[in-house]
């Protein structure tokens, strides 16, 4: 009964073109953005244009040697969670240097991204008593999950429309606890949020904010620091979270804020508490990137012009990126599930391009798309043949350029 069950739910995923599956790639040190495909050592490189390894830094040279340095001193593991044998002394650095980054008292370091905001937004509802929490509709699983494990009430206001969340922070009591939750940048849209004018709100209507600068931290802002610090208004929001998987090159997720805050996450949150701390190697290679980083600002303009790069190239070939995008994502409509999927295996099979179809639930339907992301790796050369594999991939498959949809909405 039970395996009918399941095997019926995946036979709906498959047949709606929904189904995730893996495609197994070995990047090759010293070469990102190459990679091979599993099994196939002695074939040609692929191309990967969908990493969230957005500058590259986890081939970088100082952050691989700070790595096996520590793996030399303390061995693999951690040995425990951080209550528990698991707080070794690199810690101390990256948590002070994270801190430091925001312009907050102090940082919490957790396992991953998607723990740092679950971890914490379950443990903040459950802390404030009668708290409601306020979240952009299109925040991220992670957000979504820490916020509908606790029986907190929600309201979820349409995607940086703040007319709408407004309206909902003027129908509570001042005197209610109230979290707002947003991101800097969207992952899937590449958009900004209005964040000046959510903190305006949160001051007005006594909301504490809680701001995912996942996408943003290493690449926008004074010494990386994200997108709150480029408005110069990182001081006005309570939290911050981040990452070290994307920008930073490692793995790892953190908040920042106010040491009273910092130390009440670290004393309740479950998701903390209960979990093995990250080993030696991964903090220092975290610690030596976020430093390099901070000094650093090489592997950001180098990023932001390259995509100058690719956003003219994109459009001069009426390839269609999203309207919605303002930053280094860029995503590239398909607007069809199954289309997507099999545009992804001719672009890999024939052209040795990877891009991962972005298929609902991920995005909405009729919106699929391809998250196409260049790095500083990424050579002019390279920007050409992915121009010349997606020309003929939408030729192939009928998907509409963006001259076809200009016109179909004229």
């Amino acid at each position: 009964m039970y395996a009918e069950m399941v095997n019926k739910k995946l036979t709906a995923l498959k047949e709606s073109g929904q189904y995730r599956e893996f495609i197994t790639i070995n990047r090759i040190r010293g070469q990102y953005p190459l990679a091979l495909l599993n099994g196939q050592d002695d074939a040609q490189p692929v191309v990967v244009w969908c990493s969230n390894d957005y500058l590259g830094m986890s081939q970088h040279p100082a952050v691989t040697e700070a790595m096996h340095e520590a793996i030399r001193l303390f061995g693999a593991g951690s040995g425990g969670s951080r209550n528990i044998g698991g707080t070794h002394y690199h810690y101390a650095a990256l948590e002070s240097s994270l801190a430091d980054w925001h312009g907050k008292e102090a940082a919490l370091v957790f396992p991953t991204g998607y723990g740092s905001n679950d971890a914490t937004l379950q443990c903040l509802l459950r802390l404030f008593p009668n708290c409601i929490v306020l979240s952009d509709e299109r925040n991220h699983a992670s957000i979504i999950n820490g916020i509908r494990s606790t029986p907190a009430e929600r309201g979820i206001f349409r995607h940086n429309d703040v007319d709408h969340l407004e309206a909902l922070l003027a129908a509570q009591p001042r005197d209610r606890a109230k979290i707002i939750v947003f991101e800097s940048v969207y992952s899937m849209d590449g958009d900004i949020s209005p964040i000046e004018k959510i903190t305006e709100l949160a001051q007005q209507y006594n909301a504490l904010t809680f701001l995912d600068e996942v996408h943003a931290t290493g690449m926008y802002g004074p010494r990386g620091a994200g997108i709150a610090a480029e408005r110069g208004i990182a001081d006005r929001l309570d939290i911050i979270q981040g990452t070290m998987a994307k920008a930073i090159g490692v793995i790892g997720g953190y908040i920042a804020a106010s040491s009273s805050l910092i130390d009440a996450v670290r004393s309740f949150a479950s998701g903390f508490i209960f979990t093995t701390s990250l080993p030696p190697a991964v903090v220092a290679a975290c610690h030596a990137s976020v430093e390099h980083l901070k000094s650093s600002d090489e592997e950001r303009n180098a990023l932001h012009s390259k995509t100058d790069i690719l956003r003219k190239a994109l459009t001069q070939a009426h390839i269609p990126v999203m309207p919605s995008s303002e930053t280094h994502i860029l995503p590239v409509l398909v607007g069809d599930a199954k289309k997507c999927k099999a545009a992804a295996q001719r672009l890999l099979k024939q052209h040795h391009v990877y891009l991962q179809p972005i298929n609902s639930p991920t995005v909405p339907v009729g919106t699929e798309r391809f998250r196409v992301n260049v790095t500083p790796n990424h050579t002019e050369a390279q920007i050409g043949l992915l121009i010349d594999a997606l020309t003929e991939v939408f030729q192939h498959f009928d998907i509409p350029f963006a001259s076809s949809l200009d016109a179909e909405y004229a």
